[in-house]
Order: C-alpha cells, then structure tokens, then sequence
C-alpha cells in the first residue's frame, strides 16, 4: 500500500491548500477547529492556553501544509502538531509557574479582575446533588493529574477515538507503547475517581 493510497475526506481541500487556496485552507480551519480545540484543551487544561494552542497549530499547518504528503490522513497530521503546540505550552507554563511563588489562597488576577480562590463546599450531600457536568468537570481534573504522556494517549483513544496506530504516529511511538500507556492511564483515572466519589466511580472507560 503506498502512502498516497491513504484515504482521506480532505484530500480535496488539503490539495488546493497547498496551492495557495486560502479559502480551501479556512475550510480544513472551520471543519476541524473544534475537535483541535477539544484536544488542546484536554491536555492543557485550559481555556485560554487550548484557544493558543489552537491557533498556534493551524498557524504551522498552513506554513507547513506543503510538506504534508498524505502518508496519513490529514487529522491525523494536524493532530500531531496540536499535540506539538500543547507540549511547548505546558512547558512554557510549568516554566512560569516555577518562577512564580503565590500561595494557593492569592487572588488570581485575570482580564475582568481579582478572581478569589473558591473553598471546597461543605455541604454534607455533595452526592446528591451531583450533576452531569459536575461529573465532567471531575473527569477533566483526573485527566488533568496525570503525566503528559498518559493524557495524551487517554485523551487520542478515549476522548478522540483515534485508533492504535494513528496515535503512534502522532506520538511517535509503538502501538503496543500506546496500548500499556493507556492501560496505565486509564487505571489511574479510575482510582482518581473512586477516591473522589468516595470507592465508586460510576464511570466504564473504553476497552
């Protein structure tokens, strides 16, 4: 099988993008943006970063887009560059962070402001009164807690579907690296779940 032999729905586009075709290329942008978004912020963990990261990505899509020669579907290529740009973010923040020395109560200054720290709730029947999105939002920070390298695959199979060997071209590593990384991963969001929702996840990953 040749590597021009990979099917691919935006071959057309892709075609006329590298071209010149901005219009072409502002359609790959407008098709794909919200699952790139998806991605970037699953990793990073943030809205602002994700919407960089983002940018960022299809910014060096464009630059390179005349290097890309179909080995692999085009996804497939645009995600490994939003995964790129996630890296260089975090290392970018984690940088900053080390420079920094606040304590976990400071007011955390944003555009609209002082945003004050927000205590844990006290109410004695969280469980209750939990709802869809709360739960979401606990799976996010599980996600969030583990090391980047197991986010990445978590995230690619769980979150993304992407299938074994894609994400070992993006990641550049071997499918059965993806595979004992996933595993790993994903036992280790399950035990962040029980410990938060008290011995119970309530949630199945994929197998």
């Amino acid at each position: 099988m040749s590597e021009q032999a990979v099917m691919d729905d935006d071959a057309g586009l892709v075609a006329l993008s590298q071209k010149g075709d901005l219009v072409a290329f502002e359609q790959l942008v407008k098709k794909h943006q919200k699952r790139m978004f998806n991605i970037a912020f699953r990793i990073a963990g943030d809205h602002d970063d994700a919407s960089e990261i983002m940018q960022d990505a299809f910014v060096a899509a464009f630059r390179n887009i005349g290097k890309f020669r179909g080995a692999s579907r085009f996804t497939t290529w645009l995600t490994t560059i939003t995964i790129n740009q996630a890296r260089n973010r975090l290392k970018q923040v984690r940088s900053r962070r080390s420079h920094e020395v606040n304590s976990l109560d400071d007011p955390i200054e944003t555009g609209d402001g002082r945003v004050y720290a927000d205590p844990p709730s006290k109410a004695a029947s969280i469980l209750d009164e939990l709802e869809q999105r709360d739960l979401r939002k606990k799976v996010q920070d599980c996600i969030r807690a583990l090391d980047p390298d197991f986010r990445e695959v978590i995230v690619l199979r769980d979150l993304q579907e992407f299938s074994y060997d894609e994400i070992g071209v993006m990641l550049s590593v071997a499918a059965g690296t993806v595979k004992s990384r996933l595993f790993r991963a994903r036992d280790s969001v399950k035990e962040c779940l029980k410990r938060a929702f008290g011995g119970a996840s309530g949630i199945l990953l994929k197998g």
